[in-house]
């Protein structure tokens, strides 16, 4: 009977810590979750400190590529991490300044845009005399790389801004902005930099583009100034600067190759990813505060238009990515951070 009782005693000692563990994990991963964000069922902080933005998932969801200032740094340089935060290393060249990057499907190389070819210390900082501007260094050219970061070879060589730069899926095909025009427009090429082709061509900035997962379509960021916002955006182009102040998402079919407007509201729209199903598009947006630097997650159904928002923190929520079999979100988020500025990578389980 003393030895029943000892098992059972051991069984409910080990119910008891299992229940307890399981408690605590849920607590611990739901205290950044705010009221409202109900398409979160979990959530992992990944980063603690600096500013790391843009995190994109390897194609197996192992893995996340990311930009990050951080350690004292002046400038973002980019980072590979595995999805629960851990093995952080730094796989650009640590010269210039670095953006926009991306693993390729296969897992092998990674892009990103960088100004070490022609810049190697930081550059200087945009005039904010102009407000709040987004920074478009002329050096900025977009560099293929190992997934360690050796053996760098540089894809672009057009004169001016080069960067924004994803895979498609099948990694037949990389998307990138670039002002070699004379003014901010999409371009496709090879995984190699070869057969550089033009897709838009409407004056205004046309950025951040991705594909959807079949690859026929892709989504962006586009602003359409006229009048006097236009000569302000001539204006501010010409000094390598731009105002995000008016963006909206617009989507695109690889083969008509005609833009389709998905939001209309006057807001600063940006960073849209497309939901795996293909039928929404996720995107940043400050529409519910206009005046502030409030940017939440919202989606857009493409067929509808309805727009659903998705995160409910009353400071910054920006660049989301769905894990490829849609099971995840990652994004940037200024929540729990613990000094003004600082922008954290979370992760999330996703539920439709």
């Amino acid at each position: 009977m003393r030895k029943f009782w000892k098992i059972n005693l051991g069984l409910f000692l080990l119910f008891v810590f299992v229940f307890a563990s399981i408690i605590f994990s849920t607590v611990s991963n739901n205290k950044n979750i705010f009221e409202g964000e109900t398409h979160f069922k979990n959530i992992w902080q990944l980063t603690f400190g600096g500013e790391n933005a843009e995190a994109y998932f390897s194609r197996d969801g192992k893995q996340l590529v990311f930009q990050s200032k951080r350690d004292g740094m002046e400038y973002d340089a980019i980072y590979t991490m595995n999805t629960d935060g851990t093995n952080v290393k730094m796989v650009s060249s640590g010269e210039g300044v670095t953006t926009c990057s991306f693993i390729s499907p296969d897992g092998k190389s990674i892009i990103y845009a960088s100004t070490h070819s022609g810049i190697y210390k930081c550059p200087a900082k945009p005039d904010m005399s102009h407000g709040y501007v987004w920074p478009l260094y002329e050096d900025y050219d977009i560099f293929q790389a190992d997934k360690d970061g050796s053996n760098i070879r540089q894809l672009t060589t057009a004169k001016g801004y080069d960067a924004e730069g994803v895979y498609s899926l099948k990694g037949d095909k990389i998307l990138f902005t670039s002002a070699r025009t004379g003014d901010l427009e999409l371009f496709l090429m090879n995984p190699d930099g070869s057969d550089q082709e033009q897709l838009t061509d409407i004056p205004g900035y046309d950025g951040g583009g991705f594909f959807s997962l079949d690859g026929q379509w892709i989504c962006w960021r586009a602003s359409r100034p006229q009048g006097k916002e236009f000569e302000d955006y001539r204006c501010l182009l010409g000094k390598n600067l731009i105002r995000p102040g008016k963006l909206e998402i617009y989507i695109m079919n690889l083969k008509e190759r005609k833009p389709i407007q998905l939001t209309n509201n006057g807001a600063a729209n940006f960073a849209p990813y497309f939901h795996p199903n293909g039928k929404k598009v996720i995107f940043s947006s400050n529409l519910d505060s206009p005046k502030s630097h409030n940017f939440e997650l919202y989606m857009v159904d493409i067929e509808t238009r309805k727009i659903e928002r998705i995160t409910c923190n009353p400071s910054f929520d920006g660049f989301p990515m769905f894990s490829y079999d849609g099971k995840k979100l990652v994004f940037a988020s200024n929540r729990n951070g613990k000094v003004h500025g600082e922008t954290n990578i979370f992760i999330a389980d996703w539920e439709d």
